[in-house]
């Protein structure tokens, strides 16, 4: 039976209630995988991965810990090598090139730069610079890669750091900023330069529960503003509130995909329902969320 969630709360859980489907240009798609596979060895840790991710689209992947999530999130940016398949952006391949021969080879540096060029990743951990104030760590990148003068780098930092909340902010170093805000200021780093998709890998799992709110706040302001997005995340009422698409993970494939409402309320996959059941234990909702049905 589809779980059941009362609305009467603003808690997560009461979202996964809420959840539509925002829509949106369903043309091309901006990312598009095709039966996609990676190894660690002996270990398969993604089979026959096929997403297609459209403009403005926001998609979060969601899946018990170990499930492949984040080795699919950085393999759409080639920071793991894929063995198997293929991963078009903008329609270009990602990673590879292929010979005249029809063999598979690594593409060079140039070509996987291209490829790169509107990506935009935000970690778990914040990896600023700890000697560079939050503007210096804006800045840098559209120095060292967009080749900007220091003035108009710092000028585009301090109107994205503004963007994130933070522009009061711009001149204190990492060391003397909560989590949330050193979060803020890797987003603000990464829309610097402008990209076309944004890549979330978890990016409130290094936060305390109180400082989660705001960095979810700028990621809801980005995908209102129609930024295609990629999250992996748990926060399930991020997701039902945001996603257009939500991808279910488990041992390394794709279990369900579909509509906020399609997954939360999937009564076909009983991995799923587990996984929807603990999250709902973990953040002890009982006493306003009836139980799955048997």
């Amino acid at each position: 039976m589809p779980l059941s969630l009362s609305s009467s709360t603003s808690t997560p859980a009461a979202a996964l209630v809420e959840a539509t489907q925002k829509g949106g240009d369903k043309a091309s798609p901006i990312i598009h995988l095709s039966a996609v596979g990676k190894r660690f060895g002996e270990h398969q840790v993604l089979t026959d991965i096929n997403l297609d991710v459209h403009h403005s689209e926001v998609v979060c992947l969601i899946g018990p810990s170990g499930s492949g999530k984040s080795t699919l999130l950085r393999s759409m940016a080639f920071l793991e090598e894929y063995d198997e398949g293929e991963i078009h952006i903008e329609g270009r391949l990602l990673g590879w090139e292929i010979d005249d021969r029809g063999r598979r080879q690594h593409a060079g540096r140039n070509r996987l730069n291209q490829a790169r060029r509107n990506l935009g990743i935000v970690f778990q951990q914040f990896n600023l610079w700890p000697h560079m104030t939050a503007l210096g760590n804006v800045t840098e990148a559209l120095v060292r890669v967009r080749r900007l003068k220091r003035s108009e780098a710092e000028k585009r930092a301090m109107e994205v750091l503004d963007k994130v909340g933070l522009a009061e902010k711009a001149k204190e170093y990492p060391a003397r900023l909560s989590g949330g805000q050193q979060q803020r200021v890797a987003i603000a780093r990464a829309l610097a330069m402008e990209p076309k998709i944004m890549l979330f890998d978890e990016p409130t799992s290094a936060l305390d529960p109180e400082l989660v709110g705001e960095v979810l706040a700028v990621m809801k302001q980005l995908a209102l503003e129609g930024m295609t997005m990629v999250v992996v995340t748990h926060e399930m009422g991020f997701a039902a509130q945001v996603a257009d698409t939500v991808v279910f993970l488990d041992q390394g494939s794709i279990v369900t995909r579909g509509t906020p409402s399609e997954v939360f309320r999937d009564t076909q996959h009983p991995r799923l329902r587990q996984f929807l059941q603990n999250y709902l234990d973990r953040n002890a909702f009982w006493n306003t969320t009836p139980e799955l049905e048997n």
